[in-house]
């Protein structure tokens, strides 16, 4: 051990850096172990559904505690997802803060946001150890307990407020604040951590203490929930306020804060979601292999002799990606250059136009299989998946169609000339993408025929493109497989945070009666149907401008149910015009999230942007009057099809 003079001594690079360098490369070494365990963890979630199916189909019987084990594995592929998309900084947030210029008010806002993000994330891990001891069996799920497994509640909270800590920034004595927020999370706790030393049997004090949180929470919570709001129009994670607004309500209706690890916990161990991490893996392979490249070329081949092939060509595979991928985002930025390459560059037509077709496309794949968005509606509605697929297959097909006559006008407007029909190549590039092109064909047959349920579908179509993209085409290779789950995690765990907190959230909204006070209330101020779908319209629409689809389906859904039953609106109906008019919301200003990716693909300001899709945006428009006011566009295949 050196004596102090030996360390005045020695000089001032190696005495401050190395330490530093040992953290980085324990925090790095964390970082990857994190990585590789959330991946390992993926990969069992599509192999045992697989191996289950497998089982049954040689040997008449399944694999011990394999439902157990499934469920589980996406609970823990959630969390670390959340855990990973905090280290990242790419939790799913309100846009507003984009009109924020760099500078001191947008520094400060970050730190408020990361503090009050770890504030919350404390309280949420100090619940969830109360529930896992107060709450949760110990039933054994193969040889593990539930509760052992649950554990990974806490820890990724943890985890999650840590990191929030650290990214505030703040070091030297000012390291204070955040030690500060640690303990005025921890003292926010004091009912669930009196639960967990105490259990139901608190000493008289203590429970007067606890009845004093209630009142509190009671009083304030008015101020609370508008400072919530105010944070999440600044920026701060949309899963840290859905759960804030959920740990406060529930606690100021008398309940105990640690519902929302329970309303966590059974939420991300629902069989109905496990297939959303699946298909977005799956997207994510095609879009990082060259089956874009491959599928845009076949359609060219076979459609560009017609007047706007092109364009039809742009529409259907966008609407191929984003119904795999389940993000608008992800088809935007890996078939935006070449698709706006052969549009603009080759073919001549108008930037603007291109890059406004390319832009509101983006997102036209949501309503059609096996659309994570579907999932969710029917997860939310207790619909049957099935019934949603076929309600918005007709929709869906009308959205392309009009997006391609709408194309297609505009190419016999400015004279795009068409390209001769040659069949060699035409060939050449059906045989090499001909495994993509049945992907699509193999789920429908294998889901719609009953032969796979959706989870199996999910794992199947996995091991499908996975065979497809490395084995066969050999686009991507082992060693770049690492990095597609990197680029799928942050989707993943963005994704399913929200789905864990908005649960909890629906939790307090249904227990407090209000989407039947609400219903109620409207059907006495508006008798009439089509009057009360003008004003859901509406009201999706101003929803979709500052709430991400899947939030809105968490959150919003759960109150429009009641009042859709109360008009006698089908529920499949019902499915399809939300996603309808929140597919809107994509490339509706002022925070459109295709707008902000197209932006930053095609290089131009986000008011261009704005300008170049407004024309698309008003055909969209007249599609949602379409399908809100003609119901058998949604439920004809329904009852044709879905007995």
């Amino acid at each position: 051990m050196e004596s102090p003079a030996n360390q005045e001594k020695a000089p001032d690079n190696i005495e401050s850096k190395t330490p530093e360098k040992k953290t980085g490369n324990v925090l790095s070494v964390l970082c990857a172990v994190e990585d590789y365990f959330c991946i390992a963890v993926l990969i069992l979630l599509a192999v045992l559904p697989l191996l289950e199916l497998a089982a049954h189909f040689f040997f008449r019987t399944g694999i011990p505690a394999s439902s157990g084990f499934i469920v589980n594995f996406l609970l823990f592929a959630s969390l670390l997802g959340g855990m990973i998309c905090t280290r990242n900084d790419s939790h799913l947030a309100v846009s507003f803060v984009q009109y924020i210029p760099e500078g001191p008010i947008r520094i400060n806002l970050k730190i408020i946001n990361n503090l009050l993000s770890a504030f919350i994330a404390i309280i949420i891990a100090w619940g969830s150890v109360s529930f896992i001891k107060l709450g949760l069996d110990g039933t054994m799920i193969g040889f593990v307990s539930r509760r052992v497994l649950a554990l990974i509640i806490p820890i990724a909270f943890t985890v999650m407020a840590v990191r929030f800590l650290k990214k505030s920034g703040f070091t030297g004595w000012k390291i204070i604040i955040p030690a500060l927020v640690v303990i005025l999370g921890t003292a926010a706790s004091f009912p669930v951590i009196a639960k967990i030393i105490w259990g139901f049997n608190m000493p008289d004090v203590v429970f007067d203490i606890c009845d004093i949180y209630y009142t509190i929470a009671w009083y304030a919570k008015v101020p609370l929930v508008v400072f919530l709001i105010i944070a999440a129009l600044g920026g701060t994670p949309l899963f840290i306020i859905l759960g804030g607004l959920s740990l406060l309500l529930i606690q100021a209706s008398g309940g105990e804060m640690d519902a929302v690890a329970l309303n966590i916990y059974f939420g991300l161990t629902n069989q109905n979601i496990i297939a959303i991490p699946l298909f977005t893996l799956v997207g994510f392979f095609l879009s990082e292999s060259k089956a874009g490249e491959r599928l845009v070329n076949t359609f060219r081949y076979f459609l560009s002799w017609l007047p706007g092939g092109i364009i039809i060509v742009s529409v259907i595979i966008c609407a191929f990606f984003t119904s795999f991928t389940g993000a608008s985002g992800v088809t935007i930025l890996a078939l935006g250059g070449i698709l706006y390459s052969i549009l603009s560059e080759y073919l001549k037509y108008p930037e603007k136009f291109s890059i406004g077709l390319l832009t509101s496309v983006g997102s036209i794949g949501v309503l059609f299989p096996p659309s994570l968005a579907l999932i969710l509606v029917g997860t939310v509605m207790q619909v049957n998946i099935l019934h949603l697929f076929l309600g918005g297959i007709i929709p869906g097909i009308l959205l392309v169609a009009v997006m391609i006559v709408f194309g297609i006008v505009i190419s016999l407007k400015v004279k795009i000339p068409v390209e001769k029909f040659d069949l060699r190549k035409a060939a050449v590039s059906l045989k090499g993408s001909s495994l993509e092109i049945l992907l699509p064909v193999f789920l429908i047959i294998a889901y719609f025929t009953g032969t796979l349920n959706l989870v199996q579908l999910g794992a199947a179509a996995v091991l499908y493109v996975f065979i497809v993209e490395v084995f066969i085409y050999r686009d991507v290779k082992l060693a770049d497989i690492k990095k597609i789950f990197d680029k799928a995690m942050p989707i993943i765990g963005g994704v399913l945070s929200i789905l864990a907190v908005a649960k909890a959230f629906s939790f307090y909204i249904v227990d407090t009666q209000a989407p039947a006070n609400v219903a109620s209330w409207m059907y006495n101020a508006i008798s009439s149907k089509w009057v009360f779908l003008l004003l859901l319209n509406i009201a999706l629409l101003v929803i979709g401008f500052v709430l991400d689809m899947f939030s809105a389906i968490l959150v919003v859904l759960p109150l429009i149910i009641p009042l859709g039953e109360i008009y006698g609106i089908d529920p499949v109906h019902l499915g399809i015009i939300f996603l309808v008019n929140l597919e809107v919301g994509y490339i509706t200003p002022p925070v459109g999230l295709n707008l902000f990716l197209s932006s930053y693909r095609f290089g131009k300001p986000f008011v261009e942007i704005c300008r170049y899709v407004s024309p698309f945006l008003l055909v969209r428009l007249v599609i949602v009057l379409l399908v809100t006011y003609l119901p058998p566009l949604s439920t004809w295949l329904v009852r044709l099809f879905g007995g």
